[in-house]
């Protein structure tokens, strides 16, 4: 509930004028800087007092009588508290001479209280799903553009982690991020790690031998045994040819278990899906100078991940089990989510490291030409109302509610605060007398 405090006097929604508990005129002219860490909520708040213009900090409290439930009295950190704002006042604050600190307390309407509990409820649904309705259509749409280049920015930060973590190699950051990718979600993390399990430099020294990337990906993956499938000689060939590359590198492979296959559909095993990656290195791993070469339309992105099952994985879902009509290639959808997860962040972070700001720019205006992704999340938005048409703003819908409908960060969602403004008119705030 103190957030709530911290939020009406941030915005302003609360008031700027007071009377305080001693009678005196209070005037806002500056809220502050929010301090996140120790110390006051608020540092260089402006106010009038009956005038006379005071600069110091601000704490806030739900009831008064938590300034000594937190421990403020004695520390020095809490000296410069020029006004101590707070939703009950159940005793007052006297400062380390004595004299009292001014007080205000904050109260708001019950429409205003109906609303922020309704963003606050705990549950998996849209919470202002019933409410949006009552916002303007251009509320959504500048929103949304915000939502779609922070969600960019976000994907280009877990781009240059990643690069960090390869010594600046741009080559060995994409073979990662396409492998991550290829995760499609689910798989994500176990990808990963496979990727980060082995140099890309010995890839490339098998590059011209499909089966030995196979043994060394299938191998690094933690997906043979040789104590199994002791029929399918294909397997077993693979386990033969991983033990020996494996000694030669002395690679390990990741953790057993993280592999999973609840809910999802044969085609969409990640057998196939490293069988994909393995062909992606075939006469040598070239995604990211092919993405730079071809990042100007949304068709030319879409055939740099053209990529083909071959040989064992023509006929196979996963090991020793037959299918007579598995698909050789990734679908469209798959290839398109590709470009979005993969393609598109990778050259918009090399484009800022780089201060290439046409490509940067390019790139994003791309994904307006891009289809929207068809999922649970996309799909709940567009039954309330507010659909994607393009990738742009399906990424924003993805990134609204994962970054703040699901971790109840409404009020700093625009939404939100829009909602919540509408719900507490400028005088509909009592002020203590």
């Amino acid at each position: 509930m103190e957030q709530l405090y911290h939020y009406l006097w941030k915005t302003g929604l609360g008031g700027k004028s007071f009377i305080d508990t001693d009678g005196n005129d209070i005037q806002v002219l500056d809220s502050g800087i929010h301090n996140m860490d120790s110390g006051p909520d608020f540092f260089n708040s402006k106010i009038k007092i009956n005038g006379v213009e005071w600069v110091g900090n601000v704490e806030i409290h739900v009831k008064a009588s938590d300034w000594q439930r937190h421990g403020h009295t004695g520390d020095p950190a809490y000296d410069n508290v020029i006004l101590h704002v707070v939703g009950i006042s159940d005793r007052r604050i006297t400062a380390p001479d004595g004299s009292l600190i001014p007080q205000i307390e904050l109260t708001f309407p019950e429409k205003f209280f109906r609303t922020y509990a309704l963003l606050s409820e705990q549950n998996n649904s849209i919470r202002c799903a019933v409410l949006l309705k009552n916002l303007p259509s251009i509320n959504h749409h500048d929103w949304l553009e915000s939502l779609a280049v922070e969600r960019m920015q976000q994907k280009a930060s877990k781009v240059r982690e990643i690069l960090d973590t390869t010594d600046g190699d741009w080559q060995q950051t994409c073979f990662i991020l396409l492998a991550r990718s290829l995760g499609f979600g689910l798989n994500g993390d176990p990808f990963e790690l496979l990727a980060k399990s082995i140099p890309l430099k010995i890839l490339h020294h098998h590059s011209d031998n499909l089966f030995q990337l196979e043994a060394l990906l299938f191998g690094q993956a933690a997906l043979l045994d040789a104590t199994n499938y002791l029929f399918d000689e294909y397997y077993q060939a693979l386990c033969r040819e991983y033990y020996f590359l494996a000694r030669k590198y002395s690679l390990r492979p990741i953790r057993t278990g993280l592999w999973k296959y609840s809910r999802t559909r044969p085609q969409n095993f990640p057998h196939r899906r490293i069988a994909f990656l393995a062909e992606s290195c075939l006469n040598g791993f070239s995604l990211f100078s092919r993405l730079l070469e071809n990042c100007r339309d949304y068709d030319s992105l879409m055939n740099a991940f053209d990529m083909k099952a071959q040989g064992y994985w023509e006929k196979h879902y996963s090991f020793d089990t037959d299918a007579a009509h598995a698909p050789v290639e990734l679908s469209r959808s798959s290839k398109t989510l590709l470009v979005i997860n993969a393609g598109v962040p990778l050259i918009y972070a090399y484009a800022s490291s780089i201060g290439d700001i046409d490509m940067g720019e390019r790139i994003v205006n791309l994904m307006q030409d891009i289809p929207a992704e068809n999922n649970i999340i996309t799909r709940q938005w567009q039954s309330i109302g507010l659909e994607a048409n393009d990738a742009s703003r399906s990424q924003a819908l993805i990134h609204l509610r994962k970054e703040y409908c699901d971790k109840n960060k409404c009020i700093f969602c625009r939404f939100g605060h829009q909602l919540l403004r509408k719900s507490a008119s400028r005088n509909s705030y009592q002020r203590m007398k």
